[in-house]
């Protein structure tokens, strides 16, 4: 942070009453902390105050951590969160995901970690994108999140944000099947797991987010 820079803004929501003073106490050497030690008031802060990033422990009283990660996604404000959890299952870390969070710590767990991944989320999202228009629909990639005037909003998974992303910085390209699977799944995914992630998509969004070339590949769509 460079002299005469204001420290980052973090919102802390912990409602361990050892743990939350503690992580704060360590965390402000680099951020201005704000505690809260429990899901409302953790909720009515992510709502209302305006922070660079949030910690959200997963499990709270009032207000589940994961309900406040939904809400701050359906208010669009795309601040980056990590959720903490001693919830350390796979199904739970992509529950954690799905409802919005940009990482998913365990319990318990290294300070150093959870300073190097803040950091990382800082680098990632520290400039927030605008919005990009796609038909009526409003999308952010940075947050993963697509707004639509009529429904809830989508929060979509790493992989499928991945997708969308590569096909909403070139709008009028058709990309084929082999490119989708280089970018967005490193040469890892054969050309069905690219139909299956399109599939995914228009069934949570609308049929018409992506559109299919034939035999050519796929581009976004216009809804």
């Amino acid at each position: 942070m460079a002299d005469g820079e204001a420290a980052p803004r973090l919102l802390l929501v912990e409602d361990d009453a050892r743990l939350g003073p503690v992580m704060t106490d360590y965390l402000s050497d680099t951020y201005r902390v704000t505690l809260c030690t429990d899901g409302i008031d953790g909720l009515e802060s992510a709502l209302h105050g305006e922070f660079d990033l949030m910690v959200v422990d997963r499990r709270l009283p009032g207000v589940d951590g994961l309900e406040i990660v939904a809400a701050v996604r359906r208010a669009r404000i795309a601040t980056p969160i990590l959720v903490l959890t001693a919830l350390g299952t796979v199904p739970d870390k992509v529950t954690g995901l799905d409802a919005g969070a940009n990482d998913y710590l365990v319990k318990p767990f290294e300070f150093d970690e959870l300073l190097a991944r803040l950091r990382a989320l800082g680098r990632i999202y520290g400039e927030q994108q605008d919005a990009v228009a796609i038909g009526t629909w409003e999308y952010f990639p940075d947050s993963r999140c697509l707004y639509s005037p009529y429904d809830a909003p989508v929060v979509l998974t790493p992989k499928e944000n991945d997708l969308l992303r590569l096909l909403a910085r070139q709008p009028h390209r058709t990309f084929s099947r082999r490119q989708i699977a280089a970018a967005v799944f490193a040469g890892e995914g054969q050309v069905g797991t690219v139909d299956a992630y399109v599939h995914y998509l228009r069934r949570k969004t609308d049929p018409g987010i992506v559109v299919t070339v034939r035999g050519q590949g796929y581009r976004l769509g216009s809804l």
